[in-house]
């Protein structure tokens, strides 16, 4: 019924060490969840573990070839974003491939019109020994719990955007 992330080969989900799904209906427009998951520098202001944010390749919000670091749980990770279709489509991936824990991973969202608003449903795979260790063994299904925790704090920001008339 909904799409899904569009993978690159070698984080298919069915040959990665952690793969997590998350879905929500919202009651607000593409655009409007659009607007807050490309603002990644204030995810904090709904999200707030996603303190950590930075783009080092100077532009405002995330775009397609848009190069950024961030700090997730602890773990610094530096990310490009490799697709980026507006109101639609976003994904990124780590670019230090074999960074100090040989760890990869890639996350995509993707964004559904529906008649109440929109449905989002985001999607990420995790490859290396770190990811597979401390998500894996040390707190199963902890990457599932922290986007099921992202996709419902963006919904309740866009649902009060749309209330405040700010989206």
């Amino acid at each position: 019924m909904y799409d899904h992330v569009i993978w690159p080969e070698r984080y298919d989900p069915k040959t990665s060490a952690i793969y997590a799904l998350n879905d929500i209906d919202v009651k607000a427009p593409p655009e409007v969840v659009w607007k807050l998951l490309v603002d990644a520098t204030n995810w904090a202001s709904y999200f707030p573990p996603e303190d950590q944010v930075e783009i080092l390749s100077g532009e405002s919000k995330l775009a397609l070839g848009t190069r950024y670091r961030r700090v997730t749980v602890g773990f610094p990770m530096s990310l490009e974003v490799t697709e980026c279709v507006p109101n639609r489509r976003l994904a990124w991936a780590t670019t230090v491939d074999g960074d100090a824990t040989g760890s990869s991973a890639y996350h995509g969202w993707v964004i559904t019109p529906t008649e109440q608003g929109c449905h989002v449903l985001t999607e990420e795979t995790q490859q290396g020994e770190w990811f597979l260790d401390v998500l894996g063994r040390q707190h199963p299904g902890g990457l599932y719990r922290y986007h099921q925790e992202w996709v419902e704090r963006l919904a309740r920001a866009a649902e009060a955007a749309v209330a405040n008339n700010v989206g």
